[in-house]
């Protein structure tokens, strides 16, 4: 599949997307507290991405049966909600989500802790987060792919932490996950040439252990084999000539 070069129009609608997915996690952000099921995190998201006239980009996706992936402790990604799983004082909570705006997608996670949390939670998800913006400082038409894979899996290895292998960024617009994927560990080669117009789901998913990965009987959610802390941070980026635009998260700062 091509790498798509996205036109002036696309990027608007994608921007837009991106804007209203940033509005849903602030307010999945502000609710999490203890004692919610993850199956109410799921419906409140899904109720605000339709209130903004948008379609949830996971329901249904390759069959997965909700809007909101949501991912607890040693949950690295893809967990499925549910009325029984309650949140708890001290966990650490990954949301992923995506909007389908007038045909275009946008991508982004956030990991939340839950009340009073660990000071090595704290820490993880922090550097998460930190090696997200490391990552893109090479994010810019001229730089390869590659080079956002490996600033990110050395910073994040810096801290002892490592980054998982088996899952990857990827391109996004039209199709929720296109062309090119995304590692988040140092590569052997250089990857494709980075150009104006690109459109890619950047995110760094942290584990506070090894990075080897099960994936439980559910074949959706996959945890850290270790059971280690993982932490995971996303957003929409726009290559540009210049800085790399966030589509998503247009708030968010290093």
């Amino acid at each position: 599949m091509p790498i798509t070069i996205k036109s002036p129009r696309e990027i608007e609608l994608m921007r837009e997307a991106g804007r209203i997915l940033e509005i849903v996690h602030q307010e999945l952000g502000k609710a999490l507290h203890p004692g919610m099921t993850t199956g109410q995190i799921d419906a409140l998201g899904e109720e605000i991405i339709r209130s903004y006239g948008c379609t949830p980009s996971f329901l249904g996706y390759n069959g997965y049966p909700a809007s909101i992936c949501v991912s607890v402790n040693d949950e690295v990604v893809h967990g499925i909600p549910g009325p029984h799983r309650f949140i708890r004082e001290g966990d650490i909570v990954s949301l992923d989500a995506g909007v389908i705006y007038k045909g275009y997608h946008s991508d982004a996670a956030r990991t939340h802790g839950v009340g009073e949390i660990s000071e090595e939670a704290k820490k993880l998800i922090r550097v998460t987060r930190e090696s997200f913006f490391e990552g893109i400082k090479y994010a810019r038409e001229g730089n390869h792919l590659f080079d956002i894979s490996a600033a990110i899996g050395r910073y994040a290895e810096s801290f002892g932490y490592s980054a998982v292998r088996d899952l990857c960024g990827h391109g996004i617009g039209t199709a929720l996950h296109e062309a090119p994927e995304i590692p988040n560990y140092v590569m052997n080669r250089k990857g494709v040439l980075l150009k104006a117009g690109m459109t890619l789901a950047i995110e760094p998913m942290i584990n506070a252990g090894r990075y080897e990965v099960d994936w439980m009987d559910d074949d959706w959610t996959v945890v850290t084999r270790d059971h280690s802390l993982s932490a995971h941070y996303e957003n929409t980026v726009l290559i540009t000539d210049g800085d790399p635009v966030l589509l998503s998260g247009q708030n968010e700062h290093p």
